[in-house]
């Protein structure tokens, strides 16, 4: 049974698995919008979410915990300088997972993860038609010599 039990091993080693994380949580505040398995997601979500929590507090523990896990400096720096600031009045809730189509290769369920206003607003959404959709003749030239042929026929 599984009582108690947190977190997701994800097929992967202790290590692997923490370098994964860290990676994938550099990947978010950096692009601000990664795509990655629902279960990868899910379970970075947590890292994001303590990272911004670190960011704004500001203080130098909170900067030494965050660098314990972000160990680029360009991404640390524009965590303390511009991510943590603007969401200086949200209590928690700063990521958003939104699932996405199943990957090609081994049906795995994929998903985006962003941070909450500051991603693009229209993300691809599960089950979205996709291809184009068909476009009419142009008929633009014969278009405006009629309305203005129209226009002086009214005008008499």
């Amino acid at each position: 049974m599984r009582h108690l039990v947190s977190g997701r091993k994800l097929n992967r080693t202790a290590s692997h698995r923490r370098a994964m994380l860290s990676n994938l949580a550099i990947s978010i505040l950096d692009k601000e919008r990664v795509t990655t398995t629902l279960a990868k997601a899910k379970e970075v979500r947590g890292v994001v979410e303590r990272l911004i929590t670190y960011g704004k507090k500001g203080d130098l523990h909170g900067i030494r915990l965050a660098a314990r896990r972000i160990n680029d400096k360009t991404v640390l720096k524009k965590l303390f300088d511009d991510i943590a600031p603007s969401y200086k009045d949200r209590e928690g809730g700063y990521t958003r997972i939104i699932k996405i189509n199943d990957r090609k290769g081994d049906n795995a369920a994929m998903s985006i993860i962003e941070l909450v206003g500051r991603g693009s607003p229209d993300p691809v959404r599960k089950n979205k038609k996709k291809g184009k959709a068909k476009q009419q003749p142009k008929t633009e030239s014969s278009a405006p010599t009629e309305a203005a042929s129209e226009k002086s026929s009214t005008a008499e």
